[in-house]
């Protein structure tokens, strides 16, 4: 049986549950697939900044404002940049101005979630197929063999969007950056050198093609990210499911750095966890095509290295359903309007995306990430 819909999103991360939201606050319906099984099936990730030009700008759209402030994680907008040798060239305090204030992201998306209709959400909803209506509604095809259609048709599904290919044929390519996760848990108390490494909000540590990205959590736990400069297949050569076979290798790859920052991985708990950075190129765009559009990583995914694709993909949502919402009779108008901003601001955050990675992976970094900080 087939459900048909005027409005479905694919996808419920940040950027999907925004557009929902905004819609909702307009009194316009939309339904929402996603592939997790549940709202709990898997962790969400780490800290994110809300940037005051964009995801707080999609929130206070959304009408979740002041509910969002009382997430943010007091400090965490604090920033350290270190040299390989631990040596600090740059250190800033939380001035409690609220520029960027940090949040978790499970408590961003459960805020979000919340604050939907019962059943907005349709979970274990993965997507096999889309197909193009024609002069009719979009088809989607689910793994399950479910089936609906939609007049208008979003993907918010990410890097590797199933909805894209009706609108483009560029993939995201390798951006020469692999990341690997791990986590240190209640570090004040159980790992309390690591923690006054990386301070109380954002550090960067940098040399020579690698790094160290980290944060500390609301929940007092250190989420980080070592980082390297390294063939796409380079995680394929080591079994990271023996965790001390995993932190041998990334060890190797710091053999010449201070013991204080190799210690974030040494001290690790838990399982390491290594993603491939991938991006779409800058300035992806398409021509308009009727009843379809995306947002998020979905349009324009990017390396994490302007801090922009949560927020971008929030803004996204939020602006494409006040163009909806603006344009009641006219959804062309709409997407045609919403998707010349989009287009616009996506360009010069990727562009900076691209070029601070450069910085950071420079042989020399952190020398060019410090002139950003000082320009």
């Amino acid at each position: 049986m087939t459900t048909h819909h005027p409005i479905a999103i694919v996808g419920g991360g940040l950027g999907g549950l925004t557009l929902a939201r905004v819609l909702h606050v307009h009194g316009i319906p939309a339904a929402v697939y996603d592939l997790e099984s549940s709202p709990a099936a898997r962790g969400q990730g780490g800290m994110l900044d809300i940037h005051e030009e964009s995801g707080q700008v999609a929130l206070r759209a959304a009408g979740l404002y002041e509910e969002f402030r009382a997430l943010v994680h007091p400090g965490g907008e604090a920033v350290r940049v270190l040299d390989r040798q631990a040596v600090v060239h740059h250190a800033e305090s939380d001035d409690g101005a609220g520029r960027r204030p940090e949040v978790d992201r499970g408590r961003l998306r459960d805020l979000l979630l919340g604050s939907l209709p019962e059943g907005t959400v349709r979970w274990g909803a993965k997507v096999a197929e889309v197909r193009s209506g024609g002069a009719g509604p979009y088809e989607v095809t689910l793994a399950d063999g479910g089936r609906f259609t939609a007049d208008l048709l979003v993907g918010a599904d990410g890097a590797w969007s199933k909805v894209r290919p009706l609108l483009s044929d560029a993939q995201p390519t390798y951006t020469g950056v692999t990341m690997v996760e791990l986590d240190l848990v209640d570090a004040d108390a159980r790992h309390p050198a690591e923690a006054a490494v990386v301070g109380g909000g954002m550090l960067f540590a940098l040399g020579g093609g690698r790094g160290f990205l980290a944060h500390r959590e609301g929940d007092g736990s250190l989420h980080v990210y070592a980082s390297l400069k390294v063939p796409l297949d380079w995680a394929d050569a080591v079994d990271f499911t023996d965790t001390g076979a995993a932190k041998a290798a990334l060890l190797a790859e710091f053999a010449d750095w201070d013991d204080s920052l190799r210690a974030l991985v040494t001290e690790a708990d838990g399982a390491l966890t290594p993603r491939a950075i991938h991006a779409l190129p800058v300035g992806h765009r398409w021509a308009r095509v009727p009843g379809v559009t995306l947002l998020g990583d979905a349009a324009h995914v990017m390396s994490p290295f302007a801090g922009e694709g949560a927020n971008l993909a929030m803004l996204d949502g939020a602006e494409l359903a006040l163009a909806l919402a603006a344009h009641p009779a006219d959804t062309e108008g709409a997407l045609a309007a919403y998707e010349q901003e989009m287009f616009a601001r996506s360009e010069v955050a990727a562009a900076a995306s691209a070029g601070n990675l450069v910085l950071c992976f420079q042989d020399d970094a952190p020398l060019g990430l410090l002139k950003v900080f000082a320009g």
